[in-house]
């Protein structure tokens, strides 16, 4: 605990330590050890930089930048107030360390060091800190404007089930983040700008002003003056400048750094010297060049020679290929007689791909889509509350090269194309501008979409479109396809194994249930109607409750669905409201309330059969008000009474797939209810 407190007071304390340094006088030995420590933290500062392979791991940059700033600025007031008042002992007067400075890194030469430092400055402030600001400004605008595309994105990967929410958080987390960095680095550069500024006016102060007061208050000649005041101001100004310059560098490296796994060295080494033939190349000309009269033969010859040899080298470490040793040929099977063994079962989910698709599902090559179809099926098993069959995946040769097909139970339910190594940039609806690539639709939702290449990533997140890749295109189309066919995939072997799991948390209620008062063909048909109205069937147990309480007096599987679905009532409302306590919702005119009700008492249990220009006229109507809903936001939800519920969903529900119908029983007590539009009996 109390480590943590001192952790806690660091930073106050640094920041009281630095702005106590501009007013209170300073040893010669305790200025000594902060510029030391000066330079030691620039140092630092550009190691780190150097070993992050991404901008967000040193998100404390900004920050550490306007602190090393303004120790810097500390220590040219604290080193002022000394020059002036004790230069005129000497050149040791402010300490070891601008006195090495003054004269070990400018030879004791005043002009000299004039000079450097002037060159400092500028390559400071014109060159690193400018270009460094200048990336960070541009940065920070394309990383603002890429964010829709990412969140959508993200988004994307969430609701295919290849990330969890917590992983989906940290992602946009990090999406926020590195737009406030990049936005930081613009602001935090400023400071290093002025700093540079600043350097050259109080080199100038204390040059004047020093020899003001060598001359006046203690009688020193000019020459003395001269040499005391600009050889410790030059000191003074190089021991602050030089920790600026690297930690501007270290900011340079920082924001123009590409995200990639791999530190600045591993970047530089496999980049720079990745083909030998480049650097023969190089030691060719290098060669060509030393044999010219008049030229330094010895350096270029010497260079020339260790380029070669370094290409030489690389050549031998890679080494030749191995050779691929024949295998012998497989001696021919003895005919067999046909047996169960050559009738093939269909498979309940398939996914059948060309051949250039084969690297995104072969294991030995890490296929991508494996993984993917993987967390689809653990995502749907968490939210629906079954576990689908496996999805067999095979090649087909009579595909096209880059086509997928998805089957079920034998019966092709999905088809499109995916080519591997592009990206599927899909026009969300507002994007800033279009893309080269080959145009198409995306195959889940039919939006207008185009392939480019993986160099236009970046630029068509930019441009706003949802970009994704390959594999998440195929898992995404697999998983709308799990999604919509939920309750197909839920057979009574997928049922059984549903109670099996369940008898081992509630055996009783298991066993009282099924079969002595629902047979197990019953549940599978509740179940089923659950899962085709998207509602998850996770609560087994309210629903063996409910079962449990009717069975008895019903086995009408419809009927049964519907005392479910009152009992679920909170759950369903949480899943389209969640954490809303007002329920906007489309509702039915009396007068068509009316006529519905009759007719569901005249043709009771023979199904409601609506006259075709009254059902036309309800489905105008119903299309309308989704669109307004979708307008506005808002979920489109059906609220009718609980009679007319079942009729109006599966009259809805083909046309309309994307509005819930829901009874005024399924409403919890604690929502309120707001009508925004109302279906009425005549258009």
């Amino acid at each position: 605990m109390d480590s943590l407190n001192v952790n806690k007071l660091a930073a106050p304390l640094l920041v009281v330590m630095i702005l106590s340094m501009m007013i209170l006088p300073l040893p010669t030995f305790v200025l000594d050890m902060l510029f030391t420590f000066n330079i030691a933290l620039a140092m630092i500062v550009l190691m780190v930089s150097l070993y992050t392979q991404k901008a967000l791991e040193f998100s404390a940059f900004p920050v550490i930048l306007l602190l090393s700033t303004l120790l810097r600025l500390s220590l040219n007031v604290a080193s002022t107030r000394i020059v002036l008042l004790q230069g005129h002992t000497g050149p040791d007067a402010a300490g070891k360390v601008i006195e090495a400075f003054g004269h070990f890194l400018v030879g004791g030469n005043y002009a000299v060091g004039i000079v450097v430092f002037i060159i400092l400055v500028v390559i400071n402030f014109v060159v690193i800190t400018k270009g460094a600001g200048r990336i960070a400004e541009v940065s920070a605008r394309f990383t603002l404007d890429a964010m829709p595309g990412k969140q959508m994105a993200i988004d994307a990967d969430l609701n295919a089930g290849l990330i969890g929410e917590a992983e989906a958080r940290r992602r946009r987390n990090e999406i926020s983040q590195e737009s406030d960095f990049y936005g930081s680095m613009d602001g935090a550069s400023k400071f290093v700008r002025g700093d540079a500024v600043a350097g050259i006016i109080i080199m100038l102060i204390n040059v004047i002003g020093g020899l003001i007061v060598g001359l006046v208050q203690h009688g020193l000649d000019l020459q003395t003056a001269i040499n005391n005041y600009t050889l410790l101001t030059i000191g003074d100004g190089l021991v602050a400048q030089i920790p600026a310059l690297v930690i501007s560098t270290a900011a340079g490296i920082v924001v123009t750094r590409v995200a990639t796994d791999e530190d600045l060295s591993e970047q530089l080494l496999s980049q720079l010297f990745k083909r030998s033939q480049v650097l023969y190349l190089t030691a060719s000309l290098l060669a060509v060049l030393g044999l010219i009269p008049g030229m330094p033969h010895v350096a270029f010859l010497l260079m020339a020679a260790v380029l070669a040899g370094t290409a030489y080298m690389m050549e031998q470490m890679a080494g030749a290929p191995e050779e691929v040793q024949p295998t012998p040929e497989m001696l021919a099977p003895e005919p067999v007689d046909v047996g169960w063994h050559d009738v093939q079962q269909v498979d309940v989910l398939g996914l059948e791909v060309g051949y250039r698709l084969i690297p995104l599902v072969d294991k030995a090559q890490d296929g991508e889509l494996l993984r993917r179809i993987r967390g689809i099926r653990k995502k749907f098993a968490q939210e629906m509350g079954f576990l689908v069959p496996p999805v067999h995946i095979r090649d087909n040769l009579e595909l096209k090269p880059s086509a997928y097909r998805i089957t079920m139970k034998g019966v092709e339910v999905g088809q499109g194309e995916a080519f591997a190594g592009q990206y599927l940039a899909i026009n969300p609806g507002r994007v800033l501008g279009t893309l080269p690539g080959m145009a198409t639709h995306d195959p889940t939702f039919g939006l207008p979409a185009v392939w480019v290449e993986a160099a236009l990533r970046e630029q068509a997140q930019t441009f706003g479109y949802t970009v994704v890749d390959a594999s998440t295109v195929v898992a995404t189309h697999m998983s709308n396809v799990i999604q919509t066919n939920a309750a197909e995939l839920l057979g009574r072997e997928e049922t059984q194994q549903l109670l099996d799991h369940l008898t081992q948390e509630a055996p009783k209620l298991v066993e009282e249930v099924v079969p002595k008062l629902v047979p197990l063909g019953v549940l599978q048909k509740v179940l089923q109607n659950l899962l085709d109205e998207g509602v998850h069937i996770r609560d087994m147990r309210t629903i063996l409750d409910v079962l449990a309480e009717y069975g008895g007096k019903t086995q009408d599987p419809d009927e049964l669905t519907e005392a479910v679905r009152t009992r679920l009532g909170r759950a369903i409302i949480h899943s389209i409201y969640p954490g809303i306590g007002e329920l906007q919702v489309i509702a039915l005119d009396p007068s068509l309330e009316q006529i519905l009700m009759q007719l569901s008492r005249a043709k009771a249990g023979e199904g409601v059969g609506l006259e075709p220009g009254l059902a036309e006229s309800i489905l105008r109507q119903a299309d309308a008000s989704v669109q307004q809903q979708e307008q506005l936001g808002l979920p489109a939800v059906l609220l009718v009474p609980a009679p007319l519920r079942q009729i109006m969903s599966r009259f809805l529900r083909r046309s309309l797939p994307q509005l819930k119908v829901l009874s005024h029983a399924e409403v919890p007590e604690s929502k309120s209810i707001r009508i925004t539009s109302v279906l009425g009996a005549r258009a």
